[in-house]
């Protein structure tokens, strides 16, 4: 599944990113890396989700969640 399918409130694991390369980069500087634990805060209407990883909270367009495969922890 993708972050962006998530539910507010629940606990997830990033399996795979899959966005270009710079992005990837800016991520995985912020601590979005694989077997990272992610909470989804919160969801706006226009896609962009508010996450909380490794106790920052940080906001991800819908293009980037798209890409982010998670699954359940």
């Amino acid at each position: 599944m993708t972050l962006s399918e998530g539910k507010i409130g629940k606990t997830y694991v990033v399996e795979e990113v899959h966005v270009d390369g710079p992005v990837t980069r800016r991520l995985e500087a912020l601590g979005v890396n694989e077997q990272t634990g992610i909470v989804i805060q919160n969801s706006k209407r226009n896609g962009a989700l508010i996450i909380k990883v490794r106790g920052t909270r940080l906001a991800l367009g819908r293009r980037i969640a798209d890409h982010i495969q998670v699954r359940e922890a």
